[in-house]
């Protein structure tokens, strides 16, 4: 990914027509396959200021791919009037430095913490051992796997890094999937029970909890039942983070 910003310098007097005459080209961006994101923001500090942020899949899919087809056309001509304005226009690489500030608690802090998490795993898989479909792919189970499934979910949840402190990394976790050819019909009892067992530990059951939570659910379970089937090696990735309505970066 690459960042473009461009830097206008707009007259007061012209404002709301160039931010209405923006909004109408970002309707082209929205549509394009190479744009990530967009923002056009105004410099509270000088009324005349703004910047456009535009993220693209990469450099060459913003000059090479977007200029060159068929939504660009309409994007330059809803903005012509402002090129003589701009006063930057560059690509930008993002660094390692990122991160998010504290003005919104993270899943992790808003389902309890390690407490909450040791509770839900610890229900959850008792009723697992307790269920007939479920119960041939962990009757063998460590007795401390709730706990290490809570350390993972933990970390997932925005929580400290105590999985990959204690267990390893995400090779670790396909590891433990492989061979097991886990079926859809048990995936589906999977789902089911865990979200039975954060009703009955109380975790959030507020909409925005739940549907961030179920979201990590399906898009976690089902990699798990794709890495089980007969042929599926161990792989490297980051472990996933995952956020109130984010997810991990799309790849087809």
């Amino acid at each position: 990914m690459t960042v473009e910003y461009i830097r206008y310098r707009i007259p007061a007097a012209a404002s709301a027509r160039f931010e209405a005459d923006y909004a109408r080209a970002a309707e082209q961006l929205a549509v394009a396959e190479q744009c990530v994101d967009y923002e056009l923001s105004r410099c509270e500090d000088d009324a005349e200021a703004y910047i456009l942020r535009i993220g693209w899949t990469s450099t060459a899919d913003h000059l090479a791919g977007f200029r060159s087809g068929e939504h660009f056309p309409p994007f330059l001509e809803a903005i012509r009037d402002y090129v003589p304005h701009i006063e930057e226009m560059r690509h930008y690489a993002p660094t390692p430095v990122a991160g998010r500030g504290g003005s919104e608690p993270t899943l992790y802090d808003w389902l309890g913490g390690a407490a909450a998490l040791e509770r839900l795993t610890s229900a959850f898989y008792t009723a697992v051992l307790n269920d007939e479909l479920l119960h041939p792919l962990f009757e063998d189970m460590d007795s401390q796997h709730p706990h290490f499934v809570a350390l993972w979910l933990g970390e997932v949840f925005g929580g400290p890094e105590s999985y990959s402190a204690e267990r390893g990394d995400y090779r670790h976790m396909v590891s433990r999937h492989l061979g097991r050819q886990i079926s859809e019909q048990q995936r589906r009892r999977w789902v089911s029970l865990l979200m039975d067992a954060a009703d009955e530990v109380d975790l959030p059951a507020d909409p925005s909890f739940r549907a961030a939570f179920a979201s990590y659910l399906e898009w976690g379970t089902r990699l798990a039942v794709i890495n089980s089937q007969p042929g599926r090696e161990a792989y490297d990735a980051p472990i996933p983070k995952w956020d109130w309505g984010v997810m991990p970066p799309y790849r087809g």
